[in-house]
């Protein structure tokens, strides 16, 4: 154990039976070592519990003035230079415990820090440490003692606990095992100061390094854009509109009509729009009108009783009714007969029906989302569509982007559906760098759905993992996306429908045909197989540029496309490219 550095001749111990002694004693403790191993518990159990360093330290001079009899207890924590950083006082405030400490003799709490040793005093009155000093509310006549005990980080003094005692007639002090039970607790205070200033620096150099990362990454790193509706694929400025629109109309409950080629993935954002609504936690219920006839048409959307036609043998729910408090999303809407639009009609207009069969009209609170690839105008003027159902039902129109107007998300999508095949097959299949070019060059008429067929067609057939661009059936003359869709798209008539056909379509004749050198002198071809139908669907000649431009057009800029529109090789068809000086597209 430490020395004691100055133990004055008035130190005599008295009988070991100190009033706070006998106090643990009767508490049932038979020896102060006990008592001390006590208190050492005690103090521990009060540094274990994660709490500000101040209330720590307080709480522990609490404890120590129930094992010893102390008239002021001060612990005292000092910087570099040796001044006070942080002053705790028995029942004080911080304030009034610094004061106090401040009029301790220098010399004492000197000789403490410089020989890293305890410091007692039996009395103060008659030791050389305390000549000049008296404190007041002693009293002249009082016998003080006092012990103070240096609290070390190592072999470096951190601060001092001190504590003084005011004897009277009846008051009696170990004061050797008391230094000794003080030694133990400020070793234990000391590292408790120690775990504290390793936490406070720590917290200050991840604090340190968060800011400088923040703004590290608010510099170089632009914020996270909102990744939108669940499986939509797509970060181009026109979808991006379009999920904007989406956010805003959802927050209603009006009726919403999403119009756009067939492909561009509307089932999707009808979904969106009941999940970004406050319907989102309601029925989803979809139809596909084109799919049943009239009369399935009726029982599906409106239910029957039960012996209402042959086969109803048992009452059943309608899509109506299912969709209560929820949303009900009518694909290919354009396709339903004039008949069925009446009965839609006045379920849109009341919010009522009866089953088919049945008599008891019922109420349903549903949103609607409908969905065409028609032009509605075009079939209101021509008498094929209701005007008022048109009126009803077209509240909020939504156009849908075709693929080849975002044709920054083709990528993105192709990437989504490669990972959806390899999750279902167990592949690890990738696209090369000549396969992007493929893809990124394609028109894609059929838009989003030809697209997902065509990395699902490519990744079933290549046989390497790695994915080029000679796997492409475009690259095979196998691909007949443009011969079917010919003619359906067009800059400005995204809605325009027409029938598919089912020969290639030559282009009208022209009177020059195209010289292409001495090896190879073929011309385009000089009429038309089907010259009737050409005649009234072109109404006018076109000159050889024009036709060559038409065709690139329809074939989404693909040479060997182009070539089986004209009834041509590819390589006529970029002979004639160049003789007409017509800079291939590049998307």
């Amino acid at each position: 154990m430490p020395m004691v550095t100055s133990v004055s001749q008035n130190d005599a111990t008295s009988p070991p039976s100190a009033p706070g002694m006998e106090r643990q004693r009767t508490n049932g403790y038979s020896s102060r070592a006990d008592i001390a191993l006590h208190g050492v518990y005690e103090i521990s159990k009060i540094l274990a519990v994660p709490n500000r360093l101040e209330t720590t330290l307080s709480n522990v001079l609490a404890l120590l003035s129930s094992f010893l009899e102390m008239h002021h207890g001060i612990i005292a924590l000092l910087s570099e230079d040796g001044t006070p950083q942080m002053v705790v006082g028995l029942g004080w405030t911080e304030k009034n415990a610094k004061q106090y400490f401040d009029r301790l003799p220098e010399r004492a709490i000197g000789q403490i820090v410089t020989t890293k040793m305890p410091v007692v005093v039996g009395n103060v009155a008659d030791h050389p440490l305390f000549d000049d000093w008296s404190a007041p509310e002693w009293g002249e006549t009082s016998r003080v003692s006092f012990i103070g005990v240096p609290i070390k980080d190592r072999e470096r003094v951190i601060g001092t606990l001190t504590l003084d005692r005011t004897w009277d007639a009846q008051a009696t002090f170990r004061l050797d095992e008391d230094v000794r039970f003080l030694v133990m607790i400020a070793n234990l205070v000391g590292q408790t100061v120690r775990l504290h200033d390793l936490i406070a620096r720590d917290r200050e150099r991840l604090m340190t390094a968060q800011r400088m990362l923040e703004k590290e990454l608010s510099q170089t790193v632009r914020p996270e854009r909102d990744p939108g509706p669940a499986g939509i694929v797509g970060d181009s400025q026109a979808i991006r509109a379009v999920i904007d629109k989406i956010k805003i109309v959802a927050r209603s409950n009006s009726t919403v009509l999403l119009r756009g080629e067939s492909g561009t993935g509307k089932e999707l954002f009808a979904r969106a729009t009941h999940d970004l609504s406050s319907r989102r936690s309601g029925p989803f219920i979809k139809l596909n009108c084109a799919a049943l006839p009239e009369s399935m048409l009726e029982s599906e959307l409106f239910g029957h009783e039960k012996g209402a036609f042959t086969g109803a043998l048992a009452q059943r729910k309608g899509r109506f009714e299912l969709a209560h408090g929820g949303t009900l999303f009518l694909d290919e809407i354009g396709e339903i007969s004039a008949s069925f639009q009446a009965k839609l009609l006045r379920v849109l207009q009341e919010g009522e029906f009866e089953r088919v069969g049945g008599t008891r009209t019922l109420k349903v609170d549903v949103r609607l989302v409908c969905a065409t690839n028609r032009n509605l105008e075009e079939a209101v003027a021509r008498g094929g569509f209701r005007a008022d159902l048109y009126y009803r039902i077209n509240v909020v129109s939504i156009f849908l982007p075709a693929l080849r107007d975002r044709r920054q998300d083709i990528m993105p999508l192709a990437g989504e559906f490669l990972r959806r095949f390899n999750d279902e097959h167990g592949t690890a299949k990738t696209l090369s760098g000549s396969a992007r070019a493929v893809l990124e060059s394609c028109f894609f008429p059929g838009n989003v759905r030809e697209l997902e067929n065509c990395v699902r067609r490519t990744a079933t057939l290549s046989r390497a993992s790695g994915i080029n661009a000679d796997d492409f059936a475009c690259r095979h003359d196998e691909c007949l996306s443009a011969t079917l869709w010919q003619g359906a798209i067009g800059p400005g008539n995204a809605l325009k429908i027409i029938s598919r056909p089912t020969v290639p379509v030559a282009l009208p004749p022209q009177p020059a045909p195209i010289d292409e050198g001495p090896d190879d002198a073929t011309g385009l071809p000089g009429a038309c197989p089907q010259a009737a139908t050409c005649s009234a669907a072109q109404g006018e000649r076109m000159s050889e540029r024009e036709r060559i431009l038409q065709a690139m057009e329809m074939a989404g800029w693909v040479q060997a496309k182009a070539a089986r529109l004209l009834n041509l090789t590819p390589r006529q068809v970029g002979y004639a490219l160049t003789k007409h000086n017509i800079q291939v597209k590049k998307f």
